[in-house]
């Protein structure tokens, strides 16, 4: 899995259910044909990721098919959500969200 694009947005969370800051983070991922994810149209991944201090974690995703914009029932294997997690971290960080 290799991440193509994607876009971070904060989400305000007026019922405070998250501790801490809550983003949206939408990835255009590249899967390889052989992986039962894979789309010629390709996937998105929409995360989202809370943020406390300096502790970072996936809330939850979605995978979705670009193709017809459906949700896929599916879960990401755990190196794939480290993955994420890892962009995530990274990208949060560097842009001091």
């Amino acid at each position: 899995m290799e991440i193509t694009q994607y876009s971070i947005e904060e989400i305000k969370d007026p019922t405070n259910i998250i501790e801490g800051k809550r983003f949206e983070v939408l990835l255009d991922v590249e899967i390889d044909e052989d992986d039962e994810l894979y789309s010629e149209a390709g996937i998105e991944i929409r995360a989202i990721i809370a943020k406390k201090n300096e502790d970072i974690r996936i809330v939850n995703y979605f995978i979705i098919d670009k193709k017809d914009n459906e949700y896929l029932d599916f879960a990401l294997e755990e190196d794939e959500e480290d993955v994420i997690l890892a962009f995530c971290r990274e990208e949060l960080q560097k842009n001091e969200f």
